[in-house]
């Protein structure tokens, strides 16, 4: 576990003085750190991001969660209680109650990790990606306010940021990209939908938001530093989780004509030493099943793996992530744990653990809806 800073050593010191009495928070900082748990508040904790986040921390033994009752969690007053007494609260709402539920803060110290759409492009708030750029996580350390990407946006903003800062897509150029995801970003009514098995028409993939109005457009152009927003498609497939961003790159249209090892070059350089970033070999088939792409191959993991495969001519670059992880509920732990100064790697995984099957997981599967 990494030192905090002198602010988060004295909110340990004066914790331990409430707890234990003026001696304690004069002894040790190892003593200290083990005595001392982090206040943690779960607002949304009924839905599917709210559990994931639950399934994180319950296990850590420098959390507290504070848990509200469930006939009083959409009472503002107590919701207000709990959200000024932690140290760290999470808001898995949506947008218009993640906007009531920061007015109800007013403890300065509560650092404020926002799941909605709400707050991604607000100069206010610092971008819950701590891969993004240079200094980010120095951002996410010293801000109250945070607010985790969307699952989309995520996996477009890591192929694009690094392209853009190295001047090989210009602000201005007109990227297309697609996404194929599993249903579970659909929420209550979507998963049910799909789990009811009755209805031939969700076997094949399905794509939406093709007014191309997608809530992700905004944070996609801002966070990768483009003029214009993408022509931007989703497309939920028939299986639950499993996130796949695709882009294709005419060479010739670009800043600079480049190869697909070279744009792989430089995402390995923007990533070196990213544990939770893997960067593939440019047309590596070994990460393909017969030549398939495997949409489900970071499940279960904090893990975004970046590709690109075609030719000098024509290519395409992919970014795969688990859209209930590094997508959602993993992103905002790993912002949580920057924010405290601990392990960034803390409750994470870079691969995917074994894991019991049973009705217990079947059913925190099929939660209700959460914000993406």
């Amino acid at each position: 576990m990494r030192q905090c800073g002198n602010f988060h050593r004295s909110r340990y010191n004066a914790s331990l003085t409430r707890r234990h009495g003026a001696g304690a928070a004069f002894g040790s900082f190892v003593t200290s750190e083990i005595a001392m748990a982090f206040k943690v508040f779960v607002d949304g904790q009924e839905g599917t991001t709210g559990l994931r986040l639950l399934d994180y921390l319950s296990q850590r033994d420098d959390i507290e969660l504070l848990r509200i009752a469930e006939d009083r969690r959409k009472d503002p007053a107590e919701r207000a209680k709990f959200l000024n007494a932690a140290d760290v609260a999470f808001l898995c709402l949506p947008d218009v109650a993640s906007r009531e539920a920061v007015s109800l803060v007013d403890n300065p110290n509560t650092c404020i990790i926002d799941a909605s759409t709400a707050f991604r492009t607000s100069d206010d708030w610092a971008y819950g990606l701590p891969e993004l750029a240079p200094g980010q996580r120095e951002r996410l350390r010293n801000s109250k306010r945070i607010a985790v990407p969307g699952c989309h946006a995520s996996a477009f903003v890591l192929l694009m940021r690094p392209l853009v800062e190295a001047g090989i897509v210009p602000a201005d150029y007109p990227v297309t990209a697609f996404s194929l995801t599993g249903y579970s970003g659909g929420g209550k009514k979507m998963i049910a939908d799909y789990l009811a098995a009755d209805n031939p028409r969700l076997q094949s993939p399905r794509p939406y938001a093709l007014a191309l109005t997608h809530k992700h457009l905004p944070e996609m152009r801002v966070q990768s530093k483009l003029a214009l927003p993408p022509i931007f498609t989703p497309v939920v497939g028939n299986f639950l989780k499993g996130l796949a961003v695709t882009i294709g790159l005419h060479p010739q249209h670009l800043a600079r004509k480049v190869s697909p090892a070279e744009i792989a070059a430089v995402f390995a350089a923007y990533y070196q030493g990213e544990q939770f970033i893997r960067v593939a070999p440019a047309d590596n088939v070994e990460t393909l099943d017969n030549g398939f792409f495997d949409v489900q191959g970071a499940n279960d993991t904090n893990r975004a793996d970046l590709f690109v495969f075609g030719s000098d001519e024509r290519m395409v670059v992919t970014a795969r992530l688990d859209n209930l992880g590094k997508g959602a509920a993993g992103a905002a732990v790993q912002c949580m744990n920057v924010h405290l100064g601990v392990d960034e790697a803390t409750s994470l995984h870079v691969e995917a653990p074994i894991k019991a099957e049973g009705p217990e997981h079947a059913v925190r599967e099929t939660a209700p809806d959460f914000a993406t």
